[in-house]
């Protein structure tokens, strides 16, 4: 369905203005979409794009700094969500040698399991937005772009 048609407004000040609203209308389209996938597997998106960032640095460990520079949403408590990692077995973490206020987390066995078996999943899930290769190239161009 047309933008127009899903938030039923015809008329904008410009085109500036109707491609921002169709962004952040778009933008929490996919957040709901993800939020409903990922609680099938008893997660976040944030606790997701942690295990994503823990299995990319593994097997060595990262401070819950560097993790909280690395996210996607710049304002979640990574130190909460790593707790909740812990518990659920998905990572270990341990004082930092360097600097006894940070803490290094790293990936558990049972965390590379369970993104093994999510990754069929959320490669799908990647391609409901719809795009050929080339207009999410396209596209991920254009939102660079938009951030400047």
């Amino acid at each position: 369905m047309k933008f127009e048609e899903e938030i039923k407004q015809r008329k904008f000040r410009s085109a500036q203005q109707k491609a921002t609203l169709n962004l952040l209308f778009t933008s929490n389209w996919l957040s709901n979409k993800h939020k409903d996938f990922f609680k099938e597997y008893g997660l976040t998106p944030q606790q997701y794009n942690v295990l994503r960032i823990l299995r990319g640095q593994f097997p060595n460990s990262i401070s819950t700094s560097d993790i909280k520079n690395r996210m996607l949403d710049k304002h979640s408590d990574t130190s909460r969500i790593v707790d909740r990692l812990t518990l659920k077995g998905w990572v270990t973490k341990k004082e930092c040698p360097s600097d006894r206020r940070l803490v290094d987390v790293i990936i558990s066995k049972d965390g590379l399991d369970l993104l093994s078996r999510m990754d069929e999943a959320t490669n799908q899930l990647d391609e409901t937005i719809g795009l050929t290769e080339d207009e999410a190239t396209e596209l991920s161009k254009l939102l660079d772009k938009i951030r400047g």
